[in-house]
């Protein structure tokens, strides 16, 4: 019965985490490039009681399971789910996607170079493309003050209008990958950074070598499904309500326990 309260506690504490990462999810339904979390669990170690295989009985006879008590769960991991968002018109040419795979690539004001999905670009008092908080998208993109359109191709060449209809490249966008997205670090502000788990990026011009192509006036939607969302949040709770209860009727039954009289 003690086992049973240690037990049915990890419970409680894998569904409540299942729930933060769900409540995360919902909270980010509307975030440009944001990609839903998945909560990950593993069954923690077991008391052998008895080992299967072992010697049942005198005569030789085996036991074909044996008894094995699990003493819980914990949890392995939280996923980033990288499938493609919805992409919804802006008509914006300073909003760009990435169709296919692949992050722009953000310097951050330590220096540092951060990746996002999310294209929500604008152009700063210097003219350099840069993202809502200011950081310089890379490779650098300085758009000139007398541009009178910009336009940027699926390979990422950035290209504007200048009066007179003369056209100026003025760069191109570059982009990068990773052999395991999933393991990128957490930034904040739709930032991702690299770890040991992801691998160092591939960069490469887009729409080359597997890259994923630019495309101007539209935004990555969300990856999360409230649908989906809503359901897992259901279920959750009712696990962690069922765990709860199963720490109710041990105890009742150590309260039962108690109070037998010899």
């Amino acid at each position: 019965m003690m086992r049973a309260l240690w037990t049915a506690s990890t419970g409680m504490a894998a569904q409540s985490l299942n729930v933060d990462v769900i409540s995360n999810n919902i909270a980010n339904v509307n975030t440009n490039g944001f990609k839903r979390g998945r909560a990950a669990f593993q069954d923690l170690m077991y008391q052998q009681v008895k080992a299967p295989g072992s010697e049942a009985s005198s005569a030789g006879t085996q036991l074909p399971t044996g008894i094995q008590v699990g003493l819980g769960v914990r949890t392995a991991g939280v996923a980033s789910i990288f499938s493609e968002g919805s992409f919804q018109q802006t008509d914006n040419p300073l909003d760009l996607t990435i169709q296919g795979r692949g992050f722009f690539q953000i310097q951050t004001p330590n220096g540092d170079t951060a990746y996002t999905r999310a294209g929500s670009f604008s152009i700063d008092a210097q003219g350099q493309l840069v993202t809502h908080n200011g950081d310089l998208v890379q490779p650098g993109i300085t758009v000139p003050s007398d541009a009178q359109t910009i336009q940027v191709s699926a390979d990422g060449t950035v290209s504007a209008v200048q009066p007179g209809g003369i056209q100026t490249v003025l760069g191109q966008i570059q982009i990068a990958d990773f052999i395991n997205p999933s393991g990128l670090t957490h930034l904040g502000s739709n930032l991702f950074q690299v770890s040991n788990a992801s691998g160092e990026p591939t960069i490469g011009n887009p729409n080359e070598n597997g890259l994923g192509s630019i495309g101007q006036g539209m935004l990555e939607m969300s990856n999360v499904s409230m649908v989906e969302e809503m359901v897992n949040l259901i279920a959750g709770q009712r696990a962690y309500e069922m765990n709860s209860k199963a720490i109710q009727a041990a105890d009742e039954m150590l309260q039962t326990a108690n109070n037998v009289r010899r």
